[in-house]
């Protein structure tokens, strides 16, 4: 469970699981009412990360596990040896996945208390790999440090903006980006290619390419603990993932992802996809975080709205000067209609930006 969550959200997440233990730095406490559990099948139990509701708890057997960590040392063209470094929470599957390696293959891990550039830079071995979110990424950029003594940079947990990407290729760093989620026990596709042992196909209307991306392979989970309603949710009846995604298939072979079902926008009669918009306006100068929704609109079903973080508040951008910049690379349909400063952006612990607490009252 991640201590960086409230008592309140620990505690729920205790509630969902009930376990027989519970241990925390100097305290162990024994439970009553815990549920039993299939070591089998839940050989680790995962909450996910809750970006746009309740997280759940993911069940992952040893073999799910097994199956991410071999499938990704393939797709890395990397040994079982290689160093890694650990620098994200193991309460989120990539981390917990970094310290896995280390269990069931034998790769040398080093562990770092917490996330600083600098450390990283400093205590990783030469040509460690290490696993980030974009977040962390962008910190390592904005040092401008050789990136080059690390091995590969493993980029997941959220969308990896391509400026990001090449200015860290620019420093050296060897770059991957990473699609999966919890219920898929990590990343399974690296650069748009899904691991030998994954498979992917896209829900969709014969007349439209983009549709809603599924999963099936040997590294999903068994299920939700303690929820079977949400579990036959999640799942096809012939067994598939349902990822909740939007995606198409290009080159016969390449996936690529536009963004959650439920984040795109629908404004008169077009679709918005909320990435596309966040990666113009991310380029503006005065803009230092962004983020992209829909509000209702009587006229056009919802309009655009940007959540903007200014790099100087005594100086913020304005609607129009936004809107303008999106001129050349976007449609008018899609550049933001308003424009809400705040100061800073509701964020899940490994980096998502959620949405849907944009669209309630305190940050509108």
């Amino acid at each position: 469970i991640d201590t960086r969550l409230s008592a309140r959200e620990q505690e729920r997440l205790i509630d969902l699981a009930r376990p027989s233990v519970v241990v925390r730095p100097g305290e162990e406490t024994v439970l009553a009412d815990a549920a039993p559990i299939d070591p089998d099948r839940a050989w680790a139990v995962v909450a996910t990360s809750g970006t746009s509701g309740e997280p759940r708890l993911a069940q992952l057997s040893l073999a799910s596990i097994g199956s991410s960590i071999a499938s990704s040392l393939d797709a890395l063209d990397a040994s079982a040896y290689d160093p890694w470094v650990a620098c994200l929470t193991p309460a989120h599957v990539g981390g917990l996945l970094v310290l896995l390696r280390g269990v069931l293959t034998g790769s040398p891990i080093t562990v770092l208390e917490r996330f600083e550039p600098g450390a990283l830079l400093a205590e990783a071995p030469h040509g460690a790999h290490v696993s980030v979110v974009p977040a962390m990424l962008h910190r390592l950029v904005a040092g401008g440090a050789d990136l080059s003594g690390l091995g590969t940079i493993v980029v997941g947990g959220a969308a990896l903006d391509a400026s990001l990407r090449r200015d860290a290729q620019a420093l050296g760093g060897h770059i991957v980006s990473t699609y999966g989620s919890t219920e898929s026990c990590g990343g399974v596709v690296y650069d748009g290619l899904p691991f030998d042992t994954t498979r992917v196909r896209i829900h969709t209307d014969a007349s439209d390419e983009i549709g809603g991306v599924e999963l099936r392979g040997p590294t999903l989970m068994d299920g939700y603990r303690a929820d079977p309603a949400a579990t036959a949710d999640a799942f096809t009846t012939d067994g598939w993932l349902r990822t909740g995604d939007l995606g198409r298939i290009v080159d016969d072979a390449t996936l690529q992802i536009r963004g959650r079902i439920d984040d795109a926008i629908r404004t008169g009669g077009e679709t918005v996809w909320p990435d596309e918009v966040e990666g113009v306006l991310r380029t503006h100068p005065k803009v230092a975080d962004v983020a992209v929704a829909g509000l209702p609109d009587a006229e056009w079903g919802s309009h655009v709205v940007a959540w903007v973080v200014a790099t100087n508040p005594a100086d913020p951008p304005q609607l129009e000067q936004l809107r303008e910049h999106c001129r050349d690379e976007l449609a008018r349909f899609k550049a933001p209609r308003d424009l809400r400063l705040i100061a800073s952006l509701p964020r899940t612990a490994n980096g998502k930006v959620r949405r849907s607490a944009l669209r309630q009252p305190r940050h509108e």
